[in-house]
């Protein structure tokens, strides 16, 4: 390995030094950057600088590909706030609100960016003054600066890092959410509306609106199935770890021994489909209209209410009576469309990425049982990261933060283990 010389610079002098000389090499220091470079390219000496040490080192450049990927990031979200502001873009529906959901997704990156880079040039200038100011008192304060700064520098760098890290493009949409009862009989749809509160209430923490959409109601209480949907930010980058299978074991209701049964549910969520996700066309939908049924008012099996879309090219179809008004239920069915084709084609791409990355969190896979809910010990175990918690009545009373943070954390593992 070659002798080199090494001189300190402000990162930003690095990124352009780097732009323009591809020989230079960079190596990242906790608190500021060290150029080094050959004797040969002796012509950088035009910057006030002056050599710190020369010896052989073993040079690792990914510190400064962050930064310099991070520069990258913040000029295209300026790029998109200015095209946001032209009146082209402006009327231009599709286009302006899908740069509006670029803008916001990159914000929390910029602004963390913004606030690491105003760190570091504050530590820079607080150990300028250690080596130049000969005043005790000052000295002091710059240290103590320093002492105050570098907690916050490390923080900002690992949010930045976990901010990174490749996102579901869906992550940020409402969701769609279907608890059906499995195996066990009567016991499946108690458990399936155990549930849906446990949803419904985490969903009141949080402050997401929930719709119920559709619901068949158990005989003995519950659901045998229950559509719902959520409004919320970033509701189905939380809710997606819930889809699959659900297992109880408890002594169900009916149980006369006192015997604990195994029952499930299976739980559903899907990303809402916008509006401008999929084009509907009416010459691919065959539309009927007919009396709704089941219990009621005047509207039942007097007025042509009840809507049934069929999806020509697909075969989907979808039914809707909920609404005393045709036009209310035309609306609904159509949306609950929309959500099926979108689904169509994301559950490919679910399956493209589970087959690219062997992730234990979240596979796509509906079918696969994730958690087991058992009362007599007051346990909940998630099958995915072999989590187990004995703090059951607390869960199903909507406490699942908990489970979802650890969720989510052995995925982001996974990813940078992709990214490594």
């Amino acid at each position: 390995m070659k002798n080199l010389c090494c001189y300190s610079f402000q990162y930003y002098e690095i990124l352009r030094l780097a732009q323009n000389d591809k020989s230079i090499l960079l190596f990242g220091h906790p608190h500021y950057f060290i150029l080094l470079f050959s004797k040969r390219t002796q012509q950088l000496n035009h910057l006030t600088t002056k050599p710190l040490f020369s010896i052989p080192l073993q040079i690792n450049t990914r510190y400064v590909e962050i930064i310099d990927k991070l520069e990258v990031i913040k000029n295209r979200w300026e790029e998109i706030g200015e095209q946001m502001s032209d009146p082209h873009v402006i009327s231009d529906m599709k286009r302006f609100v899908k740069l509006n959901k670029d803008y916001k997704e990159l914000e929390p990156l910029v602004s963390a960016f913004k606030e690491y880079k105003s760190i570091l040039a504050n530590i820079e200038s607080a150990k300028e003054i250690l080596e130049t100011e000969k005043d005790a008192d000052f000295r002091e304060m710059a240290k103590d600066e320093i002492d105050e700064l570098e907690p916050q520098k490390e923080a900002l760098e690992e949010k930045i890092r976990m901010l990174l890290i490749p996102k579901d493009p869906q992550d940020a949409k409402n969701v769609v959410m279907e608890v059906r009862a499995g195996t066990g009989g009567d016991e499946a749809s108690i458990f399936a509306g155990d549930l849906f509160r446990m949803y419904q209430k985490f969903c009141e923490r949080k402050k997401w609106k929930t719709d119920i959409t559709k619901v068949n109601e158990g005989t003995a209480g519950g659901y045998k199935e229950i559509v719902f949907s959520v409004t919320g930010n970033g509701a189905y980058g939380i809710l997606k770890f819930e889809s699959g299978v659900h297992r109880v074991q408890r002594v169900p209701k009916t149980e006369t021994q006192g015997r604990v049964h195994t029952s499930a549910a299976s739980v559903v969520v899907l990303p809402e489909a916008e509006e401008f996700d999929v084009e509907l066309l009416d010459k691919d939908i065959k539309k009927d209209t007919y009396c709704s049924s089941g219990p009621g008012g005047q509207s039942v099996n007097t007025t042509y209410s009840a809507i049934r879309l069929t999806h020509i090219p697909t075969g989907i179809v979808v039914t809707c009576q909920d609404e005393k008004s045709q036009l209310k239920n035309l609306a609904k069915a159509t949306k609950e469309l929309r959500n099926r084709l979108y689904d169509l084609e994301y559950t490919k791409y679910l399956e493209e990425m589970s087959g690219k990355r062997k992730t234990m969190v979240s596979t796509g896979d509906r079918s696969a049982k994730i958690r087991t809910y058992n009362w007599p010990q007051g346990r909940v175990t998630d099958h995915r990261i072999s989590l187990t918690l004995y703090n059951l009545p607390a869960i199903i009373d909507g406490d699942i933060e908990n489970i979802i943070e650890k969720l989510q954390m052995a995925e982001n593992a996974e990813k940078l283990k992709e990214e490594a």
